[in-house]
């Protein structure tokens, strides 16, 4: 088969997904391959004793009319056809300590959050206020974030460090603790981790949060169908394996399932360590690979999936971040193997016919890959099943049972509660996400030097765009934003932004 576009974009994943639809809907002839079963990248799902259970998105925030990540879905064609279901407005995340026992709310709404907080800890309002108003401030200095204006980065906001400014609004070390709580979201490292990635996380939450009923795939499917119906070609199963260069230019792609693709421009989504490996790394300057090379990947993770009896957990409608105590909070990811797991996140899906009652958890923590290094060359996914065999399966049986035994300080009967025990790990994330050591949110980022991490959609090899978490910031906004900017720099910024206004405003 060989077939020419004017646009091929290389991995499903949201940033895909969405550059591909903002290209086809400009009238471009568009092609997407994606190596595994499923699209969607982090937006997979996956279904256990026939309940869902989400990969990597697990609440949105900026949903509600008029707010950001509305309008962008609303620019794509499918807002209204997602399943929604609002979390609790007077506490979306709660974040508790093993030390007290106590949960401490992030509520909806920039007043609510205040009042929430203030009156447990007397004499702060005027600094939640602070904190507010700031986070507001860095967030409307980025490019997009509003979906139009700003055009460049403020440098002096992308500088201001995340532990350094929580210190500087409040003296009390459990309010700095409960700020923060929530840096789960995005690998929170108490000496680098920039003000902005913060500020970028919380901020649409704080506006508006919401649940996906049918998980993030539906985001996905919705993204699939509009781009069919836009007249583009997307694939699954068709990996890519060969990059054809002439002269300075990309010529075509050719993929495992036999398919040779001849483009115009390509918008690579996929893991920026992939590419380098897949293209040759003598293409690119070695200065910009060798960059590439010295970033530090976030974390991975080790997640239990449970399944539940019914009747048995009554359903709560947000989520709680879990540290052994405040001071856990900015070295979560630091965590002795001993001791682990000594902080995860715990969200529950509710019974659809018992909504009172939750029918699953999901319980995730830090892991580094060098635990599952050993099984490092192994692959396993539905269309690369190898088995790793006995001692793989007992890493996860024992990992798994810590995680259990830690839920149950919060949880005293949740062992005859659960049906169903399931896991993932380092190299699940890694095989079928894609991302390098299986990472939940790309590179660590760094206050000290900010634009290290940050590289242009816009490529030396002249018609090789970029996108996706690796290169850009995290998140179903951060990726979203992402996508804007790639296709900015293939249809000039003064396209985008006219067709973007006109949408939304009729």
């Amino acid at each position: 088969m060989k077939k020419e576009y004017d646009i091929l974009v290389i991995g499903s994943g949201l940033g895909g997904l969405v550059s591909a639809l903002i290209l086809a809907k400009e009238g471009l002839k568009v092609c997407v391959l994606e190596k595994n079963n499923q699209y969607g990248g982090n937006l997979q799902t996956f279904v256990r004793d026939k309940l869902i259970f989400d990969t990597g998105v697990h609440y949105l925030g900026g949903l509600s009319k008029g707010q950001n990540l509305y309008q962008y879905f609303t620019y794509l064609e499918i807002m209204q056809g997602l399943e929604l279901q609002k979390m609790d407005e007077d506490g979306y995340d709660r974040i508790s300590f093993e030390e007290d026992g106590m949960e401490y709310p992030h509520a909806q709404g920039y007043e609510n959050f205040i009042a929430r907080l203030s009156a447990i800890f007397p004499g702060e309002k005027e600094n939640l206020e602070r904190y507010c108003e700031e986070i507001q401030y860095v967030c409307s200095q980025f490019p997009r974030y509003n979906v139009m204006g700003e055009t460049s980065y403020n440098e002096e906001v992308l500088h201001l460090n995340t532990k350094r400014f929580i210190e500087s609004i409040t003296s009390d070390k459990k309010l700095q603790a409960v700020l923060i709580g929530s840096n789960f979201l995005y690998g929170g490292d108490s000496e680098n981790t920039p003000f902005y990635v913060h500020a970028l996380t919380v901020n649409s939450c704080i506006q508006s949060a919401y649940k996906c009923v049918k998980g993030g795939s539906q985001i996905s499917k919705l993204l699939v169908r509009k781009l069919r119906e836009y007249g583009a070609d997307i694939y699954k199963r068709s990996e890519v394996f060969e990059i054809v260069f002439e002269e300075d230019h990309i010529k075509s792609v050719k993929t495992t399932s036999g398919k040779t693709v001849v483009a115009k421009k390509i918008i690579s989504n996929i893991e920026i360590r992939s590419l380098l490996k897949l293209m040759g790394p003598e293409k690119l300057k070695k200065s910009f690979v060798n960059r590439i090379l010295s970033w530090e990947p976030v974390s991975s993770c080790f997640s239990v999936y449970l399944t539940l009896k019914p009747h048995s957990i009554p359903y709560f409608n947000y989520n709680i971040y879990h540290y052994q105590s405040k001071d856990h909070v900015w070295k979560a990811f630091h965590y002795k193997k001993e001791l682990w797991p000594e902080t995860y996140m715990l969200s529950a899906t509710p019974s659809k016919k018992y909504p009172e009652f939750a029918e699953s958890l999901t319980l995730i923590s830090y892991m580094d890959f060098d635990e599952v290094k050993e099984w490092e060359n192994t692959v396993n996914t539905i269309i690369h099943d190898e088995d790793r065999g006995e001692t793989y399966e007992n890493f996860k049986k024992d990992r798994a049972e810590k995680m259990i035994t830690a839920l149950e300080k919060k949880i005293p009967d949740i062992r005859k509660s659960i049906k169903g025990i399931y896991t993932s790990s380092p190299l699940s994330y890694r095989d079928y996400i894609g991302s390098y050591e299986g990472n939940m949110y790309g590179y660590y980022k760094t206050s000290e030097n900010p634009l290290k991490t940050m590289v242009s959609p816009k490529t030396k090899i002249k018609n090789l765009f970029l996108t996706g978490q690796s290169v850009n910031m995290h998140g179903v906004l951060g990726v979203i934003i992402g996508a804007f900017n790639t296709c900015s720099e293939i249809l000039g910024r003064e396209v985008i932004d006219e067709h973007v206004k006109k949408e939304i405003e009729s």
